[in-house]
């Protein structure tokens, strides 16, 4: 992974944690009710798209609709009751 897309990745991470933590946030379907259970965070982004980002930076991406982007979280969670979370601020994935 290049410098650039690494460094992309942490501010990702960072965006995504203080969503987390500061934005108010809803459980997804059958999903946490803490900021401190979740592995991801779903929201949209600036221009409307749907982002799914992992808090550690492993994992991410963009999606057509909200469901696609929970189904995607959900997925790399191994379906685990209180990883993904929906964020009602907005959500960047920089790349």
């Amino acid at each position: 992974m290049s410098l650039a897309v690494q460094v992309a990745v942490q501010v990702a991470v960072q965006v995504a944690v203080q969503v987390a933590v500061q934005a108010e946030v809803a459980p997804a379907p059958g999903g946490a009710t803490t900021a401190e259970a979740a592995r991801f965070v779903v929201g949209q982004d600036p221009t409307g798209h749907w982002v799914a980002i992992e808090l550690h930076g492993r994992a991410g991406g963009l999606f057509r609709s909200r469901e696609d982007a929970i189904a995607y979280a959900e997925d790399e969670t191994g379906h685990r009751p209180n990883a993904v979370l929906l964020s009602t601020a907005r959500v960047a994935l920089r790349l």
